[in-house]
């Protein structure tokens, strides 16, 4: 029935968006930069959920940390909009939806997941930096373009390699989302004809 596709939706957005929340806390030392998980994660949801799921559930992990609840990585609340980062984290949900309007062309076949992980990953970035230097300028901070590379450049290595990965995942695992979708729907469908 449309109530438990619904349902199942709705688990797979809050699985994503649970996600983001813990992936904001881990931070794994490494050279030169620590790896975090977030601009991955944000890939990985469109990818595997669709634009559409993709972009509820980051838009969902955006609204909670704006509302206040500590889930972004220095906690919450509207206040956070002036910090320079916030523009990767609007860039959450236009990664999300670039991979998984990309990601669901058939006609790209076993490279789109590939091509849908790098435009995702440069659409973060192309709302994240000019944010970032919006709000830095706003902010009164001098030094622009050591921020620029020490807050931003230096991280574009490490998320491009992790969104590689990602697509070579999503490739393994999507097929298999997409089973548990049809399963249901025949479930559906059998339990009508009855």
């Amino acid at each position: 029935m449309k109530r438990k596709r619904f349902a199942a939706d709705c688990a797979q957005c809050a699985v994503f968006a649970a996600l983001m929340c813990v992936s904001a806390y881990i931070s794994i030392p490494f050279q030169p930069v620590p790896l975090t998980f977030q601009t991955v994660i944000s890939v990985c949801a469109g990818l595997l959920l669709g634009w559409k799921k993709g972009i509820a559930a980051m838009s969902a992990y955006v609204f909670m940390g704006l509302v206040g609840i500590p889930v972004f990585a220095a906690g919450g609340g509207l206040a956070y909009v002036l910090k320079p980062s916030f523009g990767y984290i609007i860039g959450f949900i236009a990664a999300a939806g670039t991979g998984g309007a990309i990601a669901q062309k058939t006609s790209l076949k076993s490279r789109r997941y590939v091509i849908a992980a790098i435009c995702a990953f440069a659409s973060n970035y192309i709302i994240g930096i000019p944010y970032c230097i919006i709000a830095a300028h706003l902010l009164g901070v001098s030094n622009l373009t050591g921020l620029l590379i020490t807050g931003n450049l230096i991280y574009m290595p490490k998320d491009f390699v992790l969104c590689l990965l990602a697509s070579f995942l999503a490739r393994r695992v999507a097929p298999y989302l997409r089973t548990g979708d049809k399963s249901m729907l025949k479930g559906e469908s059998g339990g009508n004809a009855q």
